[in-house]
């Protein structure tokens, strides 16, 4: 059953996804990120400028097309969960809930301070709580 991490009050969401992706990356796991398609190109953007001394190695997918070069990467930037092939963690960005987040062993959602984000939050925190999966949540420090 997939796992479901909530991350409150993140001033920077970009900035946020960036460490944590590369937390994901250096613990050898595969992640795809889901949220609106532009802010899925800001992300790539702040991923090449994020640390010039570390590559965080990424590809932005904006159709469901994969293609054999593609598949050794081990991040994804993708419109739909359900297109990144073999990834074990899921972070959405977005307001709604990600189709396809039982096919990951964990989901984390990550919600900034604004007040309609974390009501979004709330929506989806009381489907997945309906749905039977474990949640846990997570005070990001000011």
């Amino acid at each position: 059953m997939t796992a479901v991490a909530f991350h409150f009050n993140v001033p920077d969401k970009l900035g946020y996804t960036c460490r944590l992706l590369r937390k994901v990356y250096r613990s050898g796991k595969r992640a795809v990120v889901v949220g609106e398609p532009t802010q899925l190109d800001q992300l790539t953007r702040r991923l090449w400028e994020f640390d010039p001394q570390d590559f965080i190695p990424h590809v932005r997918l904006k159709s469901t097309e994969v293609t054999e070069r593609m598949r050794p990467t081990p991040l994804w930037l993708a419109d739909q969960a359900r297109a990144a092939p073999d990834c074990d963690v899921l972070i959405n960005l977005g307001g709604t809930s990600p189709e396809g987040g039982e096919a990951f062993e964990r989901l984390i959602e990550i919600v900034s301070t604004d007040e309609a984000d974390r009501q979004r939050a709330r929506g989806r925190w009381k489907q997945y709580a309906a749905e039977g999966w474990s949640i846990e949540k997570f005070e990001v420090p000011a």
